[in-house]
């Protein structure tokens, strides 16, 4: 179990004894094999506050890959993982500040201000405002974010006049994560009922089955699957004065020089594709293009089709920048005596399998293969029509 972190740690932490304490223990391993003793040294030095300095220490540590300039930051365990990364975060703050030049944004949820972090950054943006229930996150806040304006609020107390809020329901409880619309913290239904008729923003997790909300709850915003290197990290939710109903996808990748790549579609595009035989290459899309729902839109735009209507894998004679590809070998059957015999015949080794349309496990069915050759290739498994089959493919390059 994390540290429960008290005011009073906060206040140690920010003040300049706290400093020079995080920088001795920050020198510390903190590693399995050497943290008992160096709690014993934090111990020795910094009690009653050595739990909350190692804490401290062990969050910025794993937030480096995460959030940029978090050396100096103060988390809590679980504000950390919810906290959203920076070059999403970021990405959002620009828009907001392009769609509603000279806007205040109001975070109502703003916990440890991670996301307050970028807004403040933003020249478009006017003014920026945190607010939170959680007293230490707040105070935290004040230490991560001096330029922001921040108060203690309910998410669910209108308490400003901003043009524009954002929020994120906090996903997890005591008893885990949590995946119900009412069991979100505070619950969506309420944070759009809250702020019905000004421009809300609310962060959601990329699972979020948005087809329901507007069929069942009559959402009629824009919803936004943004994925990172690869990763959906979330479904973000925009409704208001000003806001088209609408899906769209956001692709962010970093390249070398650690700047971030931006691709974006939605569903205004066209999505007239048809269904054929293989091409050169099988197509992966992007999660976030899969989970919006915009994998017709994806193929037409870059003259690709479908093996299935009903299958996001995608073929064609070249692969777009930025997504993964397959170059295929050969078109097989399922079962494991074909595919054993086909995968051999190729000298198969390290193979990744990869199945949508099929309940198949891949791991077991790695192991059930037992690739022995020691040539690396990639298995693709789905299904056209009411038919499974299999791709023998070289191993998957993203261009």
């Amino acid at each position: 179990m994390s540290y429960s972190f008290t005011l009073d740690d906060v206040a140690f932490l920010r003040s300049r004894h706290g400093e020079k304490a995080l920088e001795m223990v920050s020198a510390l391993a903190l590693t399995p094999a050497s943290m008992l003793a160096d709690i014993t040294e934090a111990r020795s030095r910094y009690a009653p506050h050595d739990a909350a300095l190692i804490e401290t220490v062990r969050c910025r540590r794993r937030a480096a890959g995460k959030l940029r300039e978090s050396g100096d930051m103060l988390f809590t365990d679980d504000a950390l993982q919810q906290a959203t990364a920076s070059a999403v975060s970021a990405h959002r703050a620009a828009e907001i500040a392009a769609r509603f030049d000279g806007a205040v944004v109001h975070d109502v949820t703003c916990s440890i201000g991670a996301e307050l972090r970028e807004l403040v950054r933003v020249s478009g943006i006017r003014g920026v405002i945190g607010s939170d229930i959680d007293r230490v996150r707040l105070a935290m806040a004040r230490h991560n974010v001096p330029g922001a304006t921040l108060l203690v609020a309910d998410a669910l107390t209108p308490t400003s006049t901003a043009d524009v809020l954002l929020a994120d329901p906090a996903r997890r409880s005591d008893a885990g994560r949590v995946f119900r619309l009412d069991q979100l913290t505070p619950p969506l239904l309420e944070l759009l009922t809250t702020y019905a008729g000004r421009v809300l923003i609310v962060k959601c997790a990329p699972g979020l089955d948005h087809q329901l909300l507007r069929n069942r709850h009559g959402f009629d915003g824009e919803v936004q699957l943004t994925s990172l290197d690869g990763g959906v990290r979330e479904a973000c939710l925009w409704s208001g004065p000003g806001i088209e109903p609408g899906r769209r996808a956001t692709v962010l990748r970093t390249r070398p020089d650690g700047s971030v790549s931006t691709f974006e579609i939605t569903d205004r595009e066209d999505d007239d594709v048809p269904a054929g035989e293989p091409g050169e290459w099988i197509v992966d899309p992007d999660g976030a293009v899969v989970r919006a729902g915009l994998v017709r839109h994806y193929a037409h735009r870059f003259g690709l089709w479908q093996l299935d209507p009903q299958i996001a894998y995608l073929t064609g004679d070249s692969v777009p920048e930025g997504a993964r590809g397959f170059r295929v070998i050969e078109q097989t059957g399922t079962s494991e005596k074909v595919l054993r015999k086909t995968l051999a015949a190729h000298d198969a080794g390290s193979l990744e399998i990869l199945v949508r349309g099929l309940d198949v496990d891949p791991d077991y069915l790695r192991k059930k293969l037992k690739t022995k050759g020691s040539r690396p290739l990639s298995l693709v498994l789905t299904r056209l029509g009411r038919k499974g089959v299999a791709f023998i493919c070289e191993p998957g390059v993203r261009f």
